[in-house]
């Protein structure tokens, strides 16, 4: 399974669409290993769902997204996980062992 995590620094950004890179972590047998960044191409509407698609990612994390974005990243087969706060490679590594709780999502509009 390959993991994105919307990154400010090295912590799990507030808002997927306005966060400046994106962490790309490769998921199995109870590891997260961090493959690359990628900068963010920009927030406009139903981009980031294609992009994010073509690095064949199957999931994703932030703090919060729109529900319109959810939307958007269930019609193309990517999962959302809202509601995350800390450091990314943990974030990642708490998520492949199956600890990773959900919180509220930060972003409500």
């Amino acid at each position: 399974m390959r993991l994105a995590i919307a990154l400010e620094g090295e912590e799990v950004s507030g808002h997927f669409g306005h966060c400046e890179k994106y962490a790309l972590f490769q998921v199995m047998e109870g590891r997260a290993d961090r493959e690359k960044d990628v900068l963010s191409p920009g927030h406009e509407p139903g981009k980031l769902p294609v992009f994010l698609a073509d690095l064949q990612v199957d999931m994703v994390i932030a703090g919060g997204m729109g529900p319109k974005a959810v939307e958007l990243f269930q019609q193309r087969g990517i999962d959302v996980l809202l509601g995350v706060k800390g450091n990314a490679s943990q974030v990642a590594e708490t998520f492949a062992a199956g600890r990773l709780q959900p919180g509220i999502s930060s972003c409500h509009h």
